[in-house]
Order: structure tokens, then sequence, then C-alpha cells
């Protein structure tokens, strides 16, 4: 069985949705199961401070989650063509994880939301690479072969999967294109994971 860690921050709910399609694809695949998890908002005023566990969605991942995953799907709404910061801040707490090398052969893939067409979809996808890479983790996209890459009007990117949340929709109102990229993204994720864990 590979287990697939769905890691996220969403501030309004259109990454948190894209995560959800992401699971739906990671399970579709036999022999794959998600594990979706969050990381808490970060503050000056707060560093440090305790957590709290969350009252509703998922639980606030640790670094063993990362560990025991036999693969990674990074999640984040767009923050001036970057990841957020909550997101940023759990990954840069990765150093024990990168000298121990647990990540290196992992498949991993990203995914993000932004407000408008040309909101930096795309270098914040890049930006959620980085990190993985040092990692050495094996980066998976979403290839042309996905006929929604070529039909959306939306999100959709080859580096990941997208959201547009438009003011004149729903902010978590993924379009069907949107929806059945994201779950593309998982598939190829776990399938990798599955072809690539240990005999």
């Amino acid at each position: 069985m590979a287990e697939i860690l769905v890691l996220y921050y969403s501030r309004n709910g259109s990454t948190a949705e894209l995560a959800r399609q992401v699971c739906r694809g990671v399970e579709s695949v036999e022999g794959a199961s998600a594990k979706l998890r969050t990381v808490p908002p970060v503050a000056a005023e707060s560093e440090g401070a305790a957590r709290p566990v969350p009252p509703t969605g998922p639980p606030y991942a640790t670094y063993d989650d990362l560990r025991s995953a036999d693969g990674l799907i990074l999640g984040s709404p767009t923050r001036f063509g970057n990841m957020a910061a909550p997101l940023k801040y759990f990954l840069d707490g990765t150093a024990a994880l990168w000298i121990s090398g647990a990540l290196a052969g992992k498949p991993a893939g990203v995914f993000t939301s932004t407000q408008s067409m040309h909101g930096g979809q795309e270098t914040t996808l890049l930006s959620m690479m980085l990190p993985l890479f040092h990692h050495g983790m094996v980066i998976v996209g979403i290839p042309y072969t996905e006929l929604a890459l070529n039909d959306t009007r939306a999100g959709g990117t080859p580096y990941g999967a997208s959201h547009v949340a438009a003011a004149d929709r729903a902010p978590a109102l993924l379009t069907s294109e949107e929806q059945s990229l994201a779950q593309s993204l998982g598939r190829r994720v776990a399938r990798l994971a599955l072809r690539l864990a240990p005999a």
C-alpha cells in the first residue's frame, strides 16, 4: 500500500477543495491511500506559541507524516507569486529529513489557487518545487495528454493543478477541468509511488 501525503494550506477554501480532489485521484488508484493534512497559520507574534488542534478539517501535519509517506503533494494559495508563509515555514523546518535523505527518491507534485487568471500560479508551483528538489524528490507534473489541460479556460498547468477563484464564482467552486486535473495529479503521484516502492 502506498500512502500519499496531501499537505496544504488554505485561507478561503479553494486550496482545500483542490486538496480534496487530489485525494480523490490518489484513492482511485488501487493500492494507494491519501493522508490529508494542513499546516497552522503563522504570524510574527505567534511564532513559538502552542498550536491548538483545528476544530474542523484535517489535523496539522508532523514531520513524521512526511517521513512515513510514500509520496507528497503540496498545495498553497498564491502570495505574490510564491507559496504562502505557513507552508514555507513548515518546509523550512525539514532540515533533519534533508540530512537523513528521508524524502529522496519519492514522488511529489504541487497545486495552487489564485484570485485571478494571471495571479502567479506557475511561479507559485515552481516555488513549491524548489525545496522538493533539494530533498531529492521526483517531481510529477501534468502532461498535455490530459485532455482537460487543453480545454481549461480557468486553472490548470503542466506544472501542477490549479484553480482560479474568479470574483464571479464562489471561491471553492472548481470547474470540471480543474477537478479533473487535480484528480489526475493525485493519480499520477500515486501510480509512481507504487512503481518506486521497494520490493
